[in-house]
């Protein structure tokens, strides 16, 4: 059975990356030992691998991926740190933005 795997790097810059892959020794690999220039992490070496998490279904690893990308960092931390009972709170809004109606 194939697995896939959604993950999260701390990189030298205090930046975080978060990516999905199908093999994760060989995509951190990748990560810091690549010649691509362009990529996100080849400036911001070396990387730590901080969190990942096992799919079984490719759509869900790319779903959960697009919304990990999109969150805060503290709620990319809380993920890292296994908090997962903190998303709730870290994900309220506080600004005018929000609508209630």
């Amino acid at each position: 059975m194939k697995l896939y795997y959604v993950y999260v790097l701390g990189c030298s810059d205090n930046s975080y990356y978060v990516g999905v892959t199908n093999d994760i020794y060989r995509r951190f690999s990748e990560h810091n030992f690549s010649d691509d220039k362009k990529s996100y992490t080849y400036t911001r070496r070396p990387v730590k691998l901080l969190f990942h998490q096992e799919f079984k279904d490719i759509n869900e690893a790319i779903s959960f991926e697009k919304k990990l990308k999109g969150w805060s960092r503290l709620k990319k931390e809380a993920v890292i740190n296994g908090e997962w009972q903190k998303l709730p709170e870290l994900s309220k809004c506080y600004n005018n933005t929000r609508y209630d109606r």
